[in-house]
């Protein structure tokens, strides 16, 4: 038993095939050239009391539950 391939059909498996190699090098390059995120910065961890007795300290579970 033969299968018969033609033309048509072997053009449209090379453009898959190279459209699935062209985006696998687009996803390495993208985590390659990503950029750590800096913790802590614009508020993003925690944030530190201000003015009061905790000045200067940061806002845990500890010092927000006295405050209730």
């Amino acid at each position: 038993m033969y299968i018969v391939i033609d033309m048509r059909d072997t053009k449209h498996l090379g453009k898959h095939a190279n459209k699935l190699a062209e985006q696998a090098k687009e996803k390495a390059l993208f985590r390659t050239q990503r950029k750590a995120v800096e913790a802590g910065a614009h508020g993003t961890l925690d944030y530190t009391i201000k003015e009061g007795v905790n000045k200067n300290k940061i806002a845990d579970e500890k010092i927000l539950k006295s405050k209730k």
